[in-house]
């Protein structure tokens, strides 16, 4: 393989200031790519999911296009953001796939230490390294889940609900909160302030979570039909046909 012409594998470029005439050094592009295409492969995303980018998301309404202008944002202003994302919808709106491709788009284009939990996993995973067989410690999994640069948490509230699960998810959240890291959530539920709602985001994980969630992210609802459910060979009139049908089924 040919070395690269302007640092010789080397990982730095010299760089030669016009004004002073004194020569610097500074990280090459080649070294970013490496370092990206490394972190991508650590980032746990599926391989389902492996293929998303924005640009391959079809939008073909005006929520779709908002989220994903606000995934673009992001991505642009990544890392000198703070505020997250909250993708929320029914199944199979393309949640997950605008949730991997900004988690995609901002490891491989600055380096940054990505990863992506779907948050059943990820609470099955920590609560196995309570068996003693398990060498893996809590730590151990809880570690890069709240020091990641950016963490996709996908399909918040899906887990069944209990003392421990609230516990947990409170300790990452707060965690990533307090350390002012970016996160991105996706779920199903619908963010209505009602409690007794079964099927409500605030019934699911409970009042302090949601209202941590709102210092930090911004919500975007998809609205959108299920793209699992398309035929095949479907094309974005189909998907229009379909958004419409599920739009008057609940009004």
């Amino acid at each position: 393989m040919t070395p690269c012409p302007l640092c010789d594998d080397t990982g730095w470029r010299p760089i030669d200031e016009a004004s002073t005439g004194a020569r610097r050094v500074a990280r090459c592009d080649c070294w970013r790519e490496q370092v990206g295409q490394q972190r991508l492969a650590d980032a746990n995303i599926p391989k389902r999911y492996q293929h998303c980018t924005l640009d391959s998301f079809l939008a073909y309404n005006e929520s779709l296009d908002r989220a994903v202008a606000h995934a673009r944002r992001l991505v642009q202003a990544f890392p000198a953001v703070t505020v997250g994302l909250f993708f929320e919808g029914q199944p199979g709106v393309g949640k997950t796939h605008l949730a991997v491709a900004v988690l995609k788009e901002i490891v491989q284009q600055t380096g940054a230490r990505g990863l992506f939990y779907d948050t059943r996993d990820l609470l099955r995973i920590i609560r196995s390294t309570y068996d003693p067989s398990i060498r893996t410690t809590e730590l151990e999994i809880l570690r890069p889940v709240m020091t990641a640069d950016l963490l996709v948490l996908d399909d918040l509230g899906a887990e069944k609900t209990s003392e421990w699960v609230e516990e947990t998810m409170n300790l990452i959240v707060n965690t990533r909160y307090s350390e002012r890291r970016l996160t991105i959530f996706t779920s199903n539920y619908p963010d209505i302030p009602d409690d007794t709602e079964p099927n409500s985001l605030l019934f699911r994980i409970g009042d302090r979570m949601r209202s941590r969630l709102h210092e930090m992210c911004e919500f975007i609802v998809l609205d959108a039909a299920d793209y699992r459910e398309r035929p095949a060979n479907a094309g974005t009139d189909d998907l229009i046909a379909m958004w419409k049908l599920r739009r008057k089924a609940t009004l």
